[in-house]
């Protein structure tokens, strides 16, 4: 199957996909999240739009960009659903197509996993944010749990395979915290999911 109709099947099963984990807390995570968005807001990676219930109604501006034009095509009609304001630009993270400390709030729920340079798009991030502006993130990660960790590692190519580009073995909180300021964060297990992906982060960090 080709990488562009297996990204489109991945696509279609993508919620039904998540169902068990968002009824297991995923849900109410973005939620509790979100509610400090605020200002110019900018999200990246946003996928089919599951975020997209839990942004405040007060944010002045909701940008949200997707790479994927499969991601990009549900996300378009979750938008026209949901019936509230918000700009679709289908460009990766590392590519954002706004000024320099333009933005409030950046925000970041399962993505920089399969960012092929998390890094750079933490750069990008920082590059758009204001002085003082948030990114707030939930994000799997590596394990600190030895065998996990030991087992991520040897199946991070397959599962990268199986999951359009999403790397399980990545320590995300330090390439967020050799960017930016943080400024909280939880640890946590994403329930209702294979344990490859369980440990999660969530919080903020500041420009």
């Amino acid at each position: 199957m080709s990488s562009d109709r297996w990204e489109r099947l991945v696509s279609s099963v993508y919620d039904p996909f998540l169902w068990l984990g968002e009824r297991r807390g995923m849900r109410d995570r973005r939620a509790a999240l979100l509610r400090a968005a605020r200002g110019r807001t900018l999200e990246i990676g946003a996928g089919t739009g599951l975020n997209l219930p839990h942004y405040p109604s007060d944010v002045d501006e909701l940008l949200l960009t997707e790479p994927s034009p499969a991601m990009a095509s549900s996300l378009h009609r979750r938008v026209s659903g949901v019936g509230r304001p918000a700009t679709v630009l289908t460009v990766p993270a590392t590519e954002l197509p706004v000024e320099d400390s333009s933005v409030d709030t950046v925000v970041s729920t399962l993505v920089l996993c399969t960012v092929p340079d998390a890094s750079a798009a933490l750069a990008e991030i920082a590059r758009v944010l204001r002085p003082g502006g948030h990114f707030l993130f939930c994000e799997h990660i590596l394990s600190d749990r030895q065998v996990l960790a030991a087992a991520q590692r040897r199946l991070a190519r397959p599962w990268a395979a199986f999951a359009i580009g999403c790397r399980c073995d990545r320590p995300l909180l330090d390439t967020i915290t050799s960017t930016l300021r943080l400024d909280r964060v939880e640890h946590s297990t994403w329930r209702g999911m294979p344990p490859l992906v369980r440990p999660l982060i969530t919080g903020s960090a500041v420009r």
